[in-house]
């Protein structure tokens, strides 16, 4: 049964930075394309960016790239989204997903993923 948990959120100021993590357990992360996505109340969710592969290869969703890193570590299992410049648009619960690799991140974007954390709140006020 694979596993995710969030962390990371908080409060940052406009023009801030904030790294999200998401540890999972039960995916061989090789394999497996781990997604983030945010939903900002009143909105749809959004595919923010994933990573998948042994090259660790990397797809953003077209408001994100720039801003937005997505990383992964293999040895501890987690992957990361470091964010920058946070702007007033930006607070969401952010999400992180799995799915076992068979279409590809921006599939996976579009549509969603197998699997999900709970979620982790993101607030951007001065």
């Amino acid at each position: 049964q694979v596993q995710l948990a969030e962390s990371g959120g908080g409060l940052v100021p406009p023009g801030g930075s904030l790294t999200l993590s998401c540890a999972t357990s039960g995916a061989n992360l090789d394999y497996y394309a781990i997604g983030w996505f945010r939903q900002a109340p009143g909105k749809q969710r959004e595919g923010v960016s994933c990573i998948v592969g042994r090259d660790h290869e990397t797809t953003y969703g077209d408001s994100y790239k720039g801003r937005f890193t997505v990383s992964r570590d293999n040895a501890k299992n987690t992957v990361f989204l470091q964010m920058d410049s946070l702007q007033p648009g930006d607070p969401a619960a952010y999400y992180c997903a799995a799915a076992k690799d068979r279409y590809g991140c921006s599939w996976y974007l579009s549509v969603g993923m197998e699997y999900w954390g709970v979620g982790t709140l993101v607030t951007v006020s001065s």
